[in-house]
């Protein structure tokens, strides 16, 4: 940035060297392969999901040189979300998380500091979760996890994903919950509503159900951070406290849900200014980090342009651009 304030973009995706090697041999995760049509190789999902398959996903030098077309000096990396592979049998799951790991953590590696790695879960096991997340971290040098919304229905708030919660909790590092899918979600086959509006959906009813089920007064020190801006949450918030006043069973936890807003980090991708503006203004600049969503084609624009569109500046923009996500996932010195 033009101010000098380091740029970090908390939310983009690879697909490592080793899956796009598997799916080229015709042996990718769930079925899922690569085709080349029109000149272009897609990967293409056995449930109907297909995108271009861009060299940022899996070429170093391809996501490094867009890093620097964008100005982003430190890309946090996850693993693409139809690959979270959170519906498979256990075993797949726990092999893949595994390699998928260990290819990322090469890849930050390589990267000389212009990565840093979030490791891939499989939730389905909650007791391999915990430990590959502890592997991940403790050996792997990954900075958190990404996870899914939902585990194939099974909210993060319930008992059973409790102790995957209590070892981010215990392990200092923050949650990355995402949407997934690899087919059209029912109800919302058309116009792509599948991403267009159950993405932030599912964002919003993960976040609320954190909030009112308790689980964030069972975990105090449990940090999670909430994907495309936080989705419906923000601007339906006031409707939740409402629901708290008013509806018994939206009383399980101690607080307000608004005073839970400070318990989540949220990601600036809104697509609109003042839909960012609100952001800052409801939950503060302190807890809004910039992302990108690259390299799907549902990605925003460059972090320069994403404050300017909202009008942050100075201290706020800095917060934004990097300082906050520098301080949620510990990369002070990383990249500098």
């Amino acid at each position: 940035m033009s101010d000098g304030a380091r740029v970090v973009d908390v939310h983009t995706h690879v697909i490592p060297p080793a899956l796009v090697a598997a799916m080229r041999a015709g042996d990718g995760p769930d079925g899922a392969r690569t085709a080349v049509e029109g000149g272009r190789e897609w990967v293409v999902h056995r449930q109907g999901y297909r995108y271009p398959l861009e060299p940022p996903f899996h070429d170093l030098d391809a996501r490094l040189a867009a890093m620097d077309a964008a100005g982003t000096d430190v890309a946090v990396v996850s693993l693409a979300p139809p690959f979270l592979l959170h519906w498979a049998p256990a075993d797949e799951a726990r092999e893949v998380a595994r390699l998928v790991n260990e290819d990322v953590a090469a890849m930050c590696e390589q990267a000389g500091g212009r990565l840093a790695g979030l490791a891939t879960l499989p939730m389905q096991d909650p007791a391999a979760a915990v430990g590959e997340l502890e592997r991940a971290v403790g050996e792997l040098g990954l900075r958190g996890a990404q996870v899914g919304t939902t585990v194939e229905g099974v909210p993060l708030d319930h008992d059973e994903l409790a102790p995957v919660l209590a070892a981010a909790e215990r392990l200092g590092v923050p949650l990355l919950v995402h949407p997934y899918y690899v087919g059209s979600a029912p109800g919302y086959e058309d116009f792509y509503l599948t991403n267009l509006v159950n993405n932030p959906l599912q964002t919003a009813v993960c976040a609320a159900r954190l909030i009112l089920s308790g689980a964030l007064d069972r975990h105090p020190r449990l940090r999670v951070l909430l994907v495309h801006a936080g989705g419906h949450l923000p601007f339906q918030i006031g409707r939740l406290d409402h629901g708290h006043a008013v509806r018994p069973e939206a009383r399980g936890c101690a607080r307000p849900p608004s005073a839970y807003l400070a318990r989540f980090a949220y990601d600036t991708i809104a697509f609109r200014g003042d839909a960012l503006a609100f952001l800052v203004a409801l939950v503060g600049a302190e807890r809004v980090v910039y992302g990108s969503d690259t390299p799907f084609d549902m990605a925003d624009g460059p972090c320069p342009e994403v404050l300017a569109r909202a009008g942050l500046e100075g201290a706020a923009a800095a917060a934004v651009a990097g300082a906050n996500a520098a301080r949620l996932f510990g990369l002070e010195e990383v990249g500098r």
